[in-house]
């Protein structure tokens, strides 16, 4: 096998010109007759016992060629990829410059690669960053947040609705005195004054009482979402048939035995906030690694092939499709309810995706500029974590960790590494206060 040419043809597309040796092109000839020879059936012979000879005498020398070529193509890339010393960032296109019996059979493939990045300064930069706290008003906020989860609710027969109440209600709606679609409910669950229900529905319902059905008058907005029902007023009789109020724990150490590991309140407070203030610094330090790597990307130049975009927005609609599996919904029934098409989701994704490429392409540079090196111990470490993250022995995760994988891996630990000396070396630029936060 050789290299005959390596042109670059045009900004980050690269044309390889690649020789077969005729040996090797005729093993892949014969490995192709042996392949096809059981569905060629040719007059005077059994189907598929015919020779190779007479099959080609009967339908041209070519009949075996498309798959031989098949057979070798990709090893004959491999190979000169390698040699030629590129780096392919998409699928090669491949055409026959020469095939003929008994000779070396030529290729050519024509490749986008990875582009040049020219960076600009990247050690040292100054990037904003905000310190987050724990106010109190957090903590208060998490201890609330648990109070209403632990919270029961308890019937009332002997008033009438309230605001904040929980109802169960059964509703029908008429415009100019027919019902119209939709504007009927059983047992509906309603918080009154959640805004569930259009404007001025939960307020009428103030008053009502349980069993006895009232009548409410209201006005559909002008921007609702359905188009006969907009700026319209309606009627809806509805019967209130349960209240419930919601009784919130006593705030004390028995609260706090109940819903944590801690005997005490204020050892229950402590824990929160210590759970805060350590969310809250991994916010600053990773808000803040965001503001230095887009200085040091913003700095840098690199024109970036159409393909690598496309394929991080393919990447992009992968991902936002499993966090919509894990919701219960397809990507198919999203972009149905959004009235999204794959283009537009594509083109709204784009320039994000552009980003995304930029970023990864810059620091990968700067982790060769820098001669960066990903160790045994470190993939080994990153391993532990991984097999801890998901309840596995090390050994288990090991065995579903393949050759390719593997790379990938180290990859991304070699990213790890240049992101982490690009930000030990930043400059804080303090972010400016606000008025209230001075106050």
């Amino acid at each position: 096998m050789k290299l005959l040419k390596n042109e670059t043809i045009e900004k980050n597309t690269v044309k390889l010109t690649i020789e077969v040796d005729k040996e090797a092109f005729a093993a892949a000839v014969e490995k192709s007759y042996k392949k096809n020879v059981k569905q060629i059936a040719i007059p005077g012979f059994r189907k598929g016992k015919a020779p190779r000879a007479i099959i080609e005498k009967y339908y041209g020398k070519g009949i075996f060629w498309e798959d031989a070529v098949n057979f070798v193509c990709p090893d004959a890339y491999e190979y000169a990829v390698k040699e030629a010393g590129i780096d392919p960032v998409d699928r090669p296109e491949i055409d026959i410059e020469t095939i003929e019996e008994g000779k070396e059979l030529v290729l050519t493939a024509t490749v986008t690669v990875k582009p040049e990045v020219e960076l600009g300064e990247y050690k040292g930069v100054s990037a904003e960053k905000k310190n987050y706290k724990t106010k109190v008003a957090d903590v208060d906020a998490e201890i609330k947040a648990a109070r209403e989860q632990n919270a029961r609710m308890i019937n009332v027969e002997d008033r009438a609705v309230k605001k904040g109440d929980h109802t169960v209600i059964d509703f029908e709606g008429f415009v100019d005195g027919v019902a119209f679609e939709g504007g009927k409910g059983t047992d509906h669950k309603l918080e009154i004054g959640s805004g569930q229900f259009i404007p001025g529905f939960e307020e009428a319902l103030v008053g009502a009482k349980i069993g006895v059905e009232k009548e409410i008058n209201v006005t559909f907005p002008e921007e609702y979402h359905a188009e006969e029902l907009k700026g319209k007023p309606a009627m809806f009789k509805v019967t209130v048939k349960s209240i419930q109020v919601k009784e919130l724990p006593e705030l004390n150490d028995d609260f706090a035995k109940d819903v944590s590991e801690f005997d005490t309140l204020d050892e229950y407070k402590a824990d929160i906030k210590a759970k805060l203030d350590k969310a809250n610094a991994e916010k600053t330090a990773n808000e803040f690694e965001g503001n230095v790597i887009k200085v040091v990307v913003d700095a840098a130049k690199v024109d970036i092939p159409e393909c690598m975009i496309d394929t991080a927005v393919e990447d992009m609609m992968r991902e936002f499709s499993y966090r919509l599996s894990s919701q219960g919904l397809s990507l198919e029934q999203y972009m149905q309810f959004t009235g999204m098409t794959a283009d537009s989701f594509k083109e709204q994704y784009k320039e994000q995706a552009e980003e995304r490429v930029k970023s990864n392409l810059v620091i990968s540079e700067i982790a060769k500029k820098e001669n960066i090196e990903v160790t045994d111990e470190d993939v080994e470490n990153e391993l532990k974590n991984m097999a801890e993250m998901y309840g596995m022995e090390l050994d288990k995760l090991k065995e579903f960790v393949k050759d390719g994988e593997l790379e990938s891996l180290k990859e991304e630990l070699k990213l790890k590494k240049a992101v982490t000396l690009i930000v030990d070396a930043a400059k804080v630029k303090r972010a400016a206060k606000k008025k209230e936060e001075n106050e």
